[in-house]
């Protein structure tokens, strides 16, 4: 998970998830809270993932590691569109299949259509229980975007029918937790040993959302 953010004062409204789908072929789901927007990938966004995935941060905690946890090397923009375009093809998986698993949203700020970062579903199992991930660019940290993200994702993922929906945190990302926090998310436990960091073992926190509960929660 990214190191994140602390919330923006302007409270996210209930109703606030604006959801667009257009051809059955290649949908196109936008979701917004008027603060906040995602939206699929571009590959003219490609520039934008290149230069922020090369953040040490989003390296340690969101980048690809090898079995020792080293981080693979920085994308090129020829990898980032590659990345783009494997998230296409996830998207028109989607319209076949109904699953968003490997589906992905560039977060942009909805004034001013900034790109701050990225938020995806990382798996949608055969049990409907649905896993997450996201991470914001450095030059966007502070300014509540991923804890407005997180809730407008799960919002969806729920309406999609998700019974559960959970991510996880490697232990010592205090602003990745503080997010999962503030968006309604519970503490359910802590997996010892379970990620490895440049050839050490780390803790990964466990952090879930059930649609009752967590409709709670949000509103609150």
């Amino acid at each position: 998970m990214s190191q994140e953010i602390r919330p923006s004062k302007r409270p996210v409204k209930e109703s606030s998830a604006d959801v667009n789908e257009t051809d059955a072929d290649d949908p196109v789901v936008t979701l917004s809270d008027d603060a906040v927007t995602l939206r699929p990938w571009s590959r003219d966004d490609a520039g934008f993932m290149a230069e922020a995935c090369a953040d040490p941060a989003i390296r340690r905690y969101n980048g690809v590691l090898d079995r020792l946890g080293r981080p693979t090397p920085p994308l090129s923009l020829m990898d980032a569109e590659a990345v783009i375009d494997e998230f296409a093809l996830n998207w028109r998986a989607f319209a076949t299949t109904e699953t968003p698993s490997g589906v992905a949203f560039a977060i942009m700020d909805a004034r001013s259509g900034d790109l701050v970062g990225c938020c995806g579903v990382d798996d949608w199992s055969k049990a409907d229980v649905a896993q997450f991930g996201y991470w914001i660019a450095a030059s966007a940290r502070g300014r509540g975007y991923a804890t407005r993200a997180v809730i407008l994702l799960t919002r969806w993922l729920f309406e999609l029918g998700a019974a559960r929906v959970f991510l996880t945190i490697v232990a010592g990302n205090e602003e990745s937790v503080a997010v999962a926090r503030r968006a309604g998310f519970v503490y359910e436990g802590t997996m010892r040993s379970h990620g490895v960091w440049q050839g050490r073992r780390c803790d990964v926190m466990w952090f879930a959302a059930l649609p009752l509960e967590w409709t709670v929660r949000g509103a609150r």
